[in-house]
């Protein structure tokens, strides 16, 4: 963990707020933070508070957001809020307003100067040449479907 942010008594549920955190959990800091203005959710705006209090907590120490990624995301439950709305029959009825503890750690990406753009799955690196070879799949026919015919269509 190279630097961490918290957000404690955060007004949302955690179980909303794990929704959100699960589309940025082990992506860039560039990505997720585009990813978060993109999410039409309620809890978007405190993450990105929390994830640029820990970006801001990086910077400190010398780093770019280029060489972070979110390494571990938590929402945690706080304390409920206890109230209590009208019921017919002069009852009540409970609500519970739900709090969140929101921890962002970020850590360093492995390689982040070596190579900045990865490599694609189809590759294989060829030792002696220094070569870059892509394997190109041929297309399989799925069961149930007819082979291709090599029968040229002629009109009449």
């Amino acid at each position: 963990m190279i630097a961490h942010a918290q957000g404690k008594f955060l007004r949302g549920s955690p179980r909303k707020v794990r929704l959100v955190l699960d589309l940025i959990r082990g992506k860039g800091v560039s990505e997720s933070a585009s990813i978060l203005t993109h999410v039409h959710k309620g809890c978007t705006a405190m993450i990105s508070k929390v994830l640029h209090s820990a970006v801001s907590n990086a910077k400190q120490k010398g780093l770019t957001e280029e060489q972070l990624f979110i390494s571990k995301v938590t929402a945690d439950q706080g304390p409920v809020w206890k109230r209590f709305r009208a019921a017919s029959f002069g009852r009540a009825a409970p609500i519970l307003k739900r709090t969140t503890h929101l921890t962002i750690e970020l850590d360093l990406k492995v390689g982040a100067s070596k190579n900045p753009l990865p490599r694609l799955g189809g590759e294989a690196k060829n030792e002696v040449k220094g070569e870059t070879k892509i394997a190109v799949p041929k297309p399989v026919a799925k069961s149930g479907q007819k082979k291709p015919s090599k029968k040229r269509l002629v009109a009449k």
